[in-house]
């Protein structure tokens, strides 16, 4: 259900709310947060989607800020969406114009849910200091995404400077697969300690300065940050070791390679998480996010810019190759099928044709059969016979 309110006001739009929740019922119940969304107008559709995708975990009221032109006199066109086009939510989607774009937490204060959390996320274009903003002090979680910024780095060094309990961003979340990868690696003998590190990706790839971030800050060794052409995302990671470096390495759009000394190479599923399955994972949790913190104020100022190329890095011998990765993983992946196919063996037919010798047994096999079987018929008939009741007289 889609309800059009042109030219509204909040008034409006309330009470339309308590109206369509009168006829089908309360669309407020189980409701566990509001998700306020302050986005322009060309990023709004793709916005509303990844959000209606992601509160399918998390039933929320979704509140959508789209900012029109600033120009003009002040207008709210309001549409409120319900049951199959909000998903698992409802969708309140207020377009500002004029000067009443900067009036946003004036607008959406009536609409908020009473008495639950209520979590801002600006898929591009957010304030330089998010937690100060009109909107992001009534907050508990504020998201970012740097990598929609135009400069990613110096995005993250705003997001450092400004840093507030709440805020999280993104191109963090992208990583928790890298990031588990790697601890799990570590977990595992040798157990020793890592001398230096490397990690390779996109020279616009704020994940990549992310990761880099936070190994510096949890081994407490020197990392290096080597570019590749922008577009790519994250690449490689290297963590030397006495024992040999541990190479986590991204072949294909979805399949990295992990390769540690003293066990075989694995093929792993390292798939780009989406947008919303990215905003899926930040509102499972409304709490401060303490390692997130580390990496973002203290561990950039230790990695500082990339200064050396990807293939830089592979000719001196700091990074992985992936083309070598890439072969190594595609040797696994062949005699793995090998380990695990199933061997079927046959015995090959015999070509040789029956002699005499044979054809005589066989014949005197089949005459005992017949030999046996013909007294089983007489005396069946007989006991037939001499079972037959007599006629009466």
């Amino acid at each position: 259900m889609i309800v059009d309110l042109p030219s509204a006001t909040t008034q409006d739009v309330s009470k339309k709310l308590v109206r369509l929740r009168n006829q089908t019922g309360a669309m407020t119940l189980g409701r566990v947060l509001t998700l306020v969304i302050v986005v322009s107008e060309d990023d709004a559709d793709a916005a509303l989607e990844s959000a209606s995708d992601a509160t399918r975990q998390h039933p929320s009221r979704i509140i959508a800020l789209v900012m029109g032109n600033k120009r003009g006199a002040s207008r709210l066109d309001a549409q409120i969406r319900l049951g199959g086009d909000a998903g698992a939510s409802e969708i309140v989607v207020l377009r500002l114009f004029g000067p009443l774009t900067g009036h946003g937490r004036s607008v959406i204060t009536p609409l908020l849910l009473p008495d639950s959390p209520i979590v801002v996320w600006w898929p591009s274009g957010a304030p330089a200091d998010v937690s100060a903003s009109p909107i992001g002090q009534i907050a508990q979680r504020r998201i970012t995404d740097s990598a929609t910024s135009r400069s990613p780095r110096r995005d993250l060094q705003r997001r450092a400077d400004t840093y507030a309990d709440g805020d999280t961003d993104l191109a963090w979340t992208r990583l928790t697969r890298w990031r588990g990868l790697l601890a799990a690696a570590l977990d595992q003998a040798p157990y020793e300690s890592v001398t230096e590190a490397t990690v390779t990706g996109a020279s616009d790839s704020p994940s990549t300065d992310l990761l880099a971030a936070w190994l510096a800050v949890r081994l407490r060794c020197k990392v290096r940050r080597a570019r590749t052409r922008a577009g790519v995302g994250m690449v490689s990671v290297r963590l030397e070791r006495a024992s040999g470096p541990v190479d986590l390495v991204r072949t294909e759009g979805s399949i990295a390679t992990l390769s540690q000394p003293g066990q075989p190479v694995r093929r792993i599923n390292l798939a780009r998480i989406t947008d919303a399955q990215a905003l899926a994972e930040e509102l499972r949790r409304l709490d401060p996010d303490e390692v997130y913190e580390e990496a973002l104020v203290k561990g950039l100022k230790k990695v500082g810019p990339a200064t050396m190329t990807g293939s830089q890095a592979v000719a001196e011998g700091e990074a992985p190759s992936v083309r070598e990765a890439a072969q190594a993983g595609e040797k696994a992946r062949r005699e793995g099928r090998k380990l695990t196919g199933n061997a079927m063996v046959e015995a090959a037919p015999s070509t040789s044709k029956s002699t005499p010798a044979v054809k005589k047994a066989a014949r005197r096999k089949l005459d005992e059969k017949a030999g046996k079987k013909a007294p089983a018929k007489k005396s069946a008939a007989r006991v037939k016979r001499t079972t037959t009741p007599k006629r009466s007289s």
